[in-house]
């Protein structure tokens, strides 16, 4: 009885359809009374009669339509909490219980906030998504819930579980929450949790899978192997670096760029399925993250490039936005494709996409004191790497830093597979009709958060570097910044020596 008065709710929206319906029966039971009634029926007397079953009966349909549709929204609503579900909107209902279900199947590989970032944009179209991410420290210290539960560096795997979450920050705060008192002191709920899973199934590969259903992810994910490797460095002087944290500060002191990255065992098998993920894939996504960290050792896992190359879907780059001090410093678009061909091979990538370059210039400037610039966008080389160059508006600034656009990245990736089913002529499949749908969406509100930045930015717009096609524009900015950055070094500087001669005089 309970249940049936949740019907007469306002939320619900059923009292309006079940009052048409009612209508239409008293319209309809009007008519068969004066069928049934008069003795002798005249011209108007049948004219009314076949309106009254006409409008009752048509009421009666349209209400039964109306309360069957809207029940389907809110059966769909009770097991779907994305925000199509909230709005009520039927077309973005069936979308999510329908073609989310049967979407296309991606994997993507990488690590560090780059891959979440790819992560949280694609949840919002599919649920086939398998993330590969590495469970190897590369060489960091081992934290003290690690060590005491002697368990193996888990942080990507348990970053793309908040990415992949319903509710990522309250995902978040219970996988890093820390124990500050009693027994469990210093120790990570994440690390537990996931200790207990490997311990119930027996396989840690399997137990990661299982938290897909545990935790209520969209998609799973997959570590790339379960061996311990450490990343390794060569050095274009030779310096051979057998640890990850020490190659930034190496490539620093040495003033030596990176020859080439390898991993230690270089034979480490994939872990179970993720060879199986690859091959099924109908798009591969690789990066944005840490190039030389996140990116490419993934990619020299035994059999995961091969795979890729023979995967017949889509092989995408997503590039990074700036370039990373120890790593890529001075590093183009170009660069960063040929440093993956040529640890992976030819064939590893079928399409890039970056970004405009159009960032505040003020955000800039405060990457470029930590040693990193905006990637030079040098299309024309890039392209002679025999990659496709997909250009999109990728950054955004999140807690003033810059950041890749989650939706921006998952609606470039979901529009290539949109324009390939038009291609071979699907445009009325179901999957075209919604996953395009939702294409339109998605684009319809990153323009709308374009067009209502704040007035200081729109007024600053965009910086490029001067490959760029915005450096005309901004160039009287950028050299009036540059100025005061040397005005402010000089009086630095002439402050400095005053205060030598004054330390000189005093101990004359």
């Amino acid at each position: 009885m309970k249940g049936f008065w949740k019907w007469f709710k306002k939320e619900a929206k059923m009292k309006r359809w079940m009052l048409l319906i009612v209508i239409g029966i008293v319209l309809a039971c009007y008519g068969m009374t004066i069928l049934l009634t008069g003795e002798q029926l005249g011209f108007k007397d049948l004219a009314k009669i076949i309106v009254s079953f006409v409008i009752g009966f048509t009421l009666v349909i349209i209400g039964n339509i109306f309360m069957q549709r809207r029940t389907l929204e809110l059966l769909v609503q009770e097991t779907d909490k994305r925000d199509e579900a909230k709005t009520g909107n039927v077309k973005s209902l069936i979308f999510n219980k329908k073609v989310y279900d049967e979407g296309p199947n991606i994997v993507v590989i990488g690590g560090g906030s780059g891959l979440d970032s790819v992560l949280k944009g694609l949840k919002n179209y599919t649920s086939n998504i398998t993330a590969i991410v590495t469970v190897s420290d590369y060489g960091a210290s081992a934290t003290d819930s690690r060590k005491l539960l002697e368990t193996l560096p888990l942080d990507d795997i348990k970053n793309s579980f908040v990415a992949l979450s319903e509710n990522e920050s309250i995902m978040n705060g219970i996988m890093n929450y820390k124990f500050t008192e009693g027994r469990l002191k210093s120790l990570c709920f994440g690390d537990i949790y996931l200790l207990a899973m490997k311990e119930l199934y027996g396989d840690f590969t399997a137990s990661i899978e299982q938290s897909k259903y545990v935790l209520n992810m969209t998609g799973k994910v997959l570590p790339v192997t379960l061996e311990a490797i450490d990343i390794c460095a060569e050095l274009e002087d030779g310096t051979i670096i057998q640890s990850k944290d020490k190659i930034a500060e190496t490539v620093t002191d040495k003033v030596s760029k990176i020859n080439r990255i390898f991993i230690s065992p270089s034979n480490c098998a994939p872990a179970p399925g993720v060879l199986e993920a690859i091959q099924k894939a109908d798009a591969i996504i690789i990066g944005p993250g840490s190039l030389y960290t996140n990116v490419i050792p993934n990619l020299l896992v035994k059999g995961v490039a091969k795979a890729i190359k023979e995967n017949k879907g889509f092989k995408i780059y997503i590039s990074n936005i700036m370039t990373e001090p120890g790593q890529t410093d001075n590093y183009s678009l170009s660069d960063h494709i040929k440093a993956i061909q040529e640890h992976a091979g030819k064939g590893i990538i079928d399409y890039c996409i970056y970004d405009t370059g159009e960032i505040v210039p003020e955000f800039v400037r405060r990457y470029n004191r930590e040693g990193s610039d905006l990637v030079e966008q040098d299309t024309a080389k890039a392209k002679e790497e025999g990659v496709k160059l997909l250009q999109r508006n990728l950054s955004y600034i999140d807690s003033e830093f810059i950041r890749h656009n989650p939706d921006a990245i998952a609606s470039a990736i979901i529009e290539l597979v949109c324009e390939d089913l038009k291609f071979r002529d699907m445009q009325n499949d179901t999957k075209y009709l919604m996953l395009n749908s939702r294409l339109k969406e998605t684009k319809r509100k990153l323009k709308e958060t374009m067009e209502t930045k704040p007035a200081k930015q729109k007024k600053e717009k965009h910086f490029a570097r001067p490959q760029s096609k915005f450096a005309e524009k901004y160039n009287e900015r950028i050299k009036s910044i540059k100025e005061s950055d040397e005005k402010a070094l000089k009086r630095k500087e002439a402050k400095m020596k005053e205060k030598e001669k004054r330390e000189k005089g005093t101990k004359s």
